[in-house]
C-alpha cells in the first residue's frame, strides 16, 4: 500500500471526509504503520485529495475500503476483550462465531454467511503471509488451526468477505483474514494466567534493536488445560517465535521462525439423548462426559518464512515466500459401534506434510488516458506434499487401514486487478484471477484411487465505489471464486470401504457473488455499515475425510444482510453492535444442514478510567437447520463473556497489569456444535437419529497478571 507517497502528493480522494481523532502517534509514524496494511486501502490512491488519518481501534472509516464487509482490526481492541481460544481472535470480524466440538488442540468451528465452515473451508485465513487452511488435509478440506496463534503478538487483522479480490484464491469465497505479527513490541513482558479447571498459561515475550535498523523480536508460550471434562483434556500447548526485521516500512524485510506442538484428550460430541437419560451401561453420564475416553490427537507445525518489500511514490514491489512442517494424528469416534460393535468406531485420521510456496506482487500508479489509477499484478505458487491417512483404531491402538495415500497437489495463481478514478466521486476496480491446480495421488491400499489430474478457472471481479457524500459512500462488488476440493476426491474410483464404484469429483468448485453495501460516518462518533450480499456455489459437495470418500450434494445459494456499528462517544468508550441474517438454500429448495440463519455480537468496551478498563461481550449463534426438510433444528446459544483489567506499578515500579476474564458469565447451558445423524450406543440394539451435541463450557474464570521488563 501507498498511504505515505498518497499523503506526500496529495492523492486519496475518499478519505478526505474521513473525521479526525486523535492520534497517538506522530502523523508520519501513523502513516507508516498504516503503509503496512497491505490492501485495503491501495484503491485509494487514484484521485487527488488530502489525505486524513486516524488513530483508533479499527481502520474502517468512509475511504478506507473498496468494499462495505472489508476492514482492519487493531491490536488495541483485541487487548481489551476476553477470547476464549486463540482462534477466537477471528470474532473480532463482524458476523463470525468460532467454536469447538471435539479438544482445543483440534481446530475450531467457524460460522460466517450461512456457512458452517466446518474447520476452515471457503474462509482463507493467513499468519504472516503463510496460509492457514490445508487443503486434502487428513480431517477436512481446507482445516485451518489457529491454535498456534500468540493473540499478545498481533498487530492487525485485515479481513475481507466475500469472492471480490483478485489477489485471493483457494478457500476465500466467504471470506478471508490476513493476521500480521508485530515488529517490535510497546514493552517486553512476561505474562502468567491462572484459571478454572487447571488452566495454566505463560507468556514471555521480548523486542530489542540489533542495529539502527535491526530488530529482533521472540516469544515463548506454553498452555496447560484440563477443561470441565470428566475425561480431563490435559492439553499441552507449547509455542515459540522468533523474528528478525531489517530496514523500514518502506523499504527492507523479515525473516520469522515459529515452532508449535500440542497433544490433548478430546470429549467428543455426544447424543442428546444419552444426556437426557443421564446413564450409559448403567452408569451416571452428564453433560461433559465421554461416550470413549480415549479420544485425543496430536499435532505440530514448524515454519520458516521472509518477506521483502520496497516502496517509493511510484509503486511497491513484495515477495514472500515460506516452508512448513506439520504433521497432525486425530482420534475421534463420532457413531460409537454403529459399524464396529465389538471394537468401537474410533478411526485416526493422519497428516504428516512439507509446504512451500511464495508469493510476488508489484503495484503502481500510473495514467489511463486521461484517468489517475494504480494496478497490481501478482504471481501466488503453493506445494504441498502429503502422506495422508484414516485407520480403523480402538483405544489409539491401529486396526487396520482404510486407506493410506501419498498426495502431492500444486496450485498455481496469477492476477491482476486495475483501480481507475473514473470521476472525484466513482472509482472503479477490475480484476482477473487464474488459478491452475495439479494434483497427483498414490493410493497405497488401493490402486485403483491413484491418478493424476488437473482444474483450471478463471475468476473475474468488479467493483464500483461511489462517494462520499455527506460521510457516506456506496459499494457494488461482483466476482467470482472456488475452493479446491480433496485431491484424493479426483482420483477416486472405488469406495475405500466397500470397493464399490464411485465418480471422481471436480479438483476446484466455483462460487459466484455479489453484494451492495453502504458505510456512513453522517452522525457523530458512529460508525457504520450495511451490507445486502448472495453468493451461488456450484456444489456442496466435499469430502468427508472421517469416511475417506465423497459426500454428494447439490448446488447452492445464500444471501444476507450484514448490519455493523462501532459508536465512540468519547476517548474512554467503546460500543460494538453487529448483526447478520442469511438464508441458505440448496437449488432444489431444501435447507442447507448446519447454516445458521443469524449470528450476532454487542460488545460494551471502558478504557482508561483511571487505572480501570474492561468489556462485557454478548454473543450470539441462532438457531439453524439439522436436516434438509427443517424437521429438526439446532437451539440457539445465547452467552456473556466479561473482562476487567487494572494497571499498576510492581514492586520495582515497573509497569503490570491484572486481568480478570469470566467466561459464559451466567453459567447458561448451551452447546458449541450441533448435528443431527444416525449413532449406535453400547447397550442399544438399533441405530438411532438423534441430534448430536458438544456443550459449551461452563462459567470459568482467569485471572492474568502481566508486567512489562
Amino acid at each position: 500500500m501507498k498511504i505515505v507517497a498518497a499523503a506526500l502528493i496529495g492523492l486519496n480522494w475518499a478519505m478526505a471526509h474521513a473525521q479526525v481523532t486523535r492520534c497517538p502517534n506522530t502523523c508520519e509514524q501513523v502513516l507508516g504503520a498504516l503503509a503496512t496494511e497491505g490492501d485495503a486501502t491501495e484503491a485509494n490512491l487514484a484521485v487527488r485529495h488530502q489525505v486524513t488519518v486516524t488513530g483508533r481501534h479499527y481502520d474502517n472509516s468512509v475511504g478506507s475500503s473498496d468494499a462495505a464487509s472489508q476492514g482492519v482490526i487493531r491490536s488495541a481492541l483485541l487487548a481489551n476483550r476476553a477470547a476464549l481460544r486463540p482462534g477466537e481472535v477471528l470474532e473480532f470480524i463482524p458476523g463470525v462465531i468460532v467454536t469447538q466440538h471435539s479438544g482445543d488442540g483440534k481446530a475450531n468451528q467457524y460460522f460466517l454467511r450461512g456457512f458452517n465452515l466446518d474447520h476452515g473451508t471457503d474462509f482463507a485465513s493467513s499468519v504472516d503471509g503463510m496460509p492457514v487452511n490445508m487443503p486434502s488435509h487428513g480431517h477436512g478440506q481446507g482445516y485451518s488451526d489457529l491454535n498456534f496463534l500468540i493473540p499478545e503478538l498481533v498487530d492487525r487483522i485485515e479481513y475481507r468477505k466475500g469472492p471480490y479480490f483478485a489477489n485471493y484464491g483457494d478457500f476465500s469465497a466467504a471470506g478471508a483474514a490476513d493476521i500480521h505479527y508485530k515488529s517490535l513490541l510497546d514493552e517486553s513482558f512476561a505474562q502468567v494466567t491462572l484459571g478454572q479447571h487447571g488452566y495454566q498459561r505463560g507468556v514471555l515475550a521480548k523486542s530489542l534493536p540489533l542495529r539502527d535498523d535491526v530488530t529482533l523480536l521472540g516469544a515463548l508460550e506454553w498452555m496447560g488445560n484440563d477443561g470441565p471434562w470428566t475425561v480431563p483434556e490435559k492439553l499441552q500447548r507449547k509455542n515459540a517465535v522468533f523474528r528478525i526485521t531489517q530496514g523500514t516500512r518502506h523499504s527492507g524485510g523479515s525473516i520469522s521462525l515459529m515452532a508449535y506442538d500440542a497433544v490433548w484428550n478430546a470429549t467428543d460430541q455426544v447424543p442428546q439423548r444419552l444426556i437426557n437419560s443421564g446413564t450409559l451401561n448403567g452408569r451416571p453420564f452428564g453433560r461433559f462426559d465421554s461416550v470413549d475416553p480415549t479420544d485425543g490427537g496430536s499435532t505440530s507445525r514448524y515454519s520458516l518464512s521472509g518477506e521483502w518489500h520496497d516502496r517509493d511514490s511510484n509503486g511497491e514491489t513484495k515477495v514472500t515466500a515460506y516452508a512448513m512442517k506439520y504433521a497432525l494424528q486425530l482420534f475421534s469416534n463420532f457413531t460409537y459401534a454403529m459399524d464396529r460393535p465389538v471394537t468401537g468406531d474410533q478411526f485416526s485420521q493422519q497428516d504428516d506434510r512439507n509446504i512451500f510456496g511464495g508469493k510476488v506482487s508489484k503495484s503502481w500508479n500510473h495514467m489511463l488516458g486521461s484517468l489517475d489509477a494504480r494496478s497490481e499484478v501478482g504471481v501466488q505458487l503453493r506445494n504441498d506434499r502429503i502422506h495422508v491417512g484414516l485407520y480403523e483404531t480402538q483405544a489409539r491402538q491401529v486396526l487396520g487401514a482404510t486407506r493410506v495415500d501419498d498426495v502431492r497437489e500444486t496450485m498455481l495463481g496469477v492476477y491482476g486487478q486495475s483501480t481507475i478514478g473514473l470521476t472525484p466521486w466513482l472509482r472503479t476496480i477490475v480484476g482477473l484471477r487464474a488459478d491452475t491446480a495439479y494434483f497427483s495421488v498414490t493410493s497405497l491400499t488401493n490402486s485403483a484411487n491413484s491418478g493424476k489430474t488437473n482444474a483450471s478457472l478463471l475468476s473475474p471481479k468488479l467493483t464500483f465505489v461511489a462517494g462520499p457524500w455527506n460521510k457516506t459512500e456506496f459499494f457494488f462488488n461482483t466476482g467470482n471464486g472456488f475452493h479446491s476440493n480433496d485431491a484424493r476426491g479426483t482420483t477416486a474410483r472405488a469406495d475405500p470401504k466397500t470397493d464399490d464404484p464411485v465418480d471422481p469429483v471436480p479438483g476446484l468448485v466455483a462460487l459466484r457473488g455479489w453484494e451492495l453495501g453502504m458505510r456512513s460516518e453522517i452522525f457523530s462518533h458512529l460508525q457504520s455499515s450495511l451490507s445486502y450480499w448472495k453468493l451461488k456455489s456450484d456444489s456442496e459437495l466435499l469430502y468427508v475425510g472421517d469416511a475417506g470418500t465423497t459426500q454428494a450434494s447439490h448446488a447452492s445459494q445464500r444471501q444476507g444482510i450484514e448490519f455493523n456499528n462501532r459508536w465512540t462517544p468519547s476517548d474512554h468508550f467503546l460500543l460494538d453492535a453487529d448483526l447478520a441474517l442469511t438464508h441458505a438454500r440448496f437449488v432444489n429448495g431444501d435447507r442447507i444442514p448446519n447454516a445458521v440463519d443469524s449470528v450476532a455480537s454487542i460488545t460494551a468496551t471502558i478504557k482508561d478510567i483511571g487505572p480501570w478498563s474492561g468489556s462485557l461481550q454478548w454473543r450470539y449463534l441462532g438457531s439453524g437447520a439439522l436436516t434438509e426438510d427443517n424437521s429438526v433444528r439446532s437451539d440457539p446459544a445465547s452467552t456473556f463473556n466479561l473482562r476487567i483489567s487494572r494497571s499498576m506499578r510492581d514492586l520495582t515500579n515497573r509497569p503490570s497489569n491484572v486481568t480478570i476474564d469470566v467466561f459464559n458469565l451466567l453459567n447458561t447451558k448451551v452447546n458449541d456444535i450441533q448435528y443431527y445423524y444416525a449413532t449406535l450406543l453400547p447397550g442399544e440394539t438399533a441405530p438411532v437419529n438423534d441430534k448430536i451435541v458438544h456443550p459449551a463450557e461452563p462459567r470459568s474464570i482467569r485471572v492474568t497478571y502481566r508486567t512489562s521488563f
